[in-house]
């Protein structure tokens, strides 16, 4: 998980360990053999060799697109390994020709190409001007506990100069976590600084997939961390992480000015 919060990678990676799955990570010099009716794995890893034998080996290649052999020269459509190239209303060079999800998108994901079928077919059929750039995709590994995601990094806001503020939740802080026997999560939340508005989320959790979307709406409706403190969630639920992560802005905003605005107005009405 190179790219995912550190934090949330860490916690993958105990649990992992903890089913006793041996993590042998930055492999060099692999090499496999044949040994004695099994295969032999051989690799070094953070400065150690290691010689394994196993049953089978597994390997995870990912995905090629496959445009190969299709013709696609021929109709003036560019392409090249990481398949066709588009535009920002996904055309191709060939603007009569449009392409979406994976043959085109850096997002591999089912939701991906379905949000962006939904950009092509009015673009080619209605004389629509969507955009790709403006869909707002959330995404899900699903380990246990899951690892949910959507908007920026705060490295990517840092390459856009976009200055932020982070508010970590543990989800330790909510009962149905905590009864539930699910307390290794939190939720953390990017806003841009001095705004109520949310730029990116990070959530580890059991079904951290189905939560996230709330967040992802949030971020489409422009509703800010002020709306969702605002809406009223079922207890107990896991979901109330983000209520309370809502309410750490509100409890934010109580600097020591206002805290004395407060204790004049308290005190003339009593």
């Amino acid at each position: 998980m190179p790219n995912e919060d550190r934090d949330a990678a860490e916690i993958v990676k105990h649990f992992l360990l903890h089913d006793g799955i041996r993590l042998l990570c930055c492999a060099k010099s692999v090499r496999v053999e044949s040994a004695g009716g099994g295969k032999r794995l051989s690799v070094d890893s953070h400065g150690d060799h290691y010689d394994l034998t196993v049953d089978e080996i597994l390997v995870g290649v990912g995905g090629v697109p496959n445009v190969e052999g299709l013709g696609l020269e021929n109709a003036g459509v560019e392409f090249d390994k990481a398949g066709v190239r588009v535009n920002d209303c996904l055309q191709a060079t060939n603007r009569r020709i449009y392409a979406a999800g994976d043959v085109c998108s850096r997002y591999k994901f089912t939701h991906a190409a379905d949000a962006m079928a939904r950009i092509v077919i009015p673009n080619a059929l209605f004389f629509g001007r969507k955009r790709v750039s403006m869909l707002t995709i959330p995404w899900c590994t699903y380990t246990d506990p899951e690892v949910a995601h959507v908007g920026l990094y705060p490295p990517q806001a840092d390459k856009q100069g976009i200055p932020l503020d982070t508010y970590t939740m543990d989800l330790g802080n909510t009962d149905r976590a905590i009864l539930d026997g699910e307390i290794a999560g939190f939720l953390r939340l990017h806003v841009r600084r001095g705004r109520d508005k949310i730029l990116g989320a990070t959530l580890v959790a059991r079904h951290a997939g189905e939560v996230i979307s709330e967040i992802t709406l949030a971020i489409v409706a422009r509703a800010g961390r002020a709306t969702i403190a605002r809406a009223i969630h079922p207890y107990p639920t896991q979901a109330e992480i983000i209520k309370k992560a809502a309410d750490a802005y509100s409890r934010s905003r109580l600097t020591p000015n206002v805290k004395r605005v407060f204790d004049m107005i308290l005190k003339w009405r009593c």
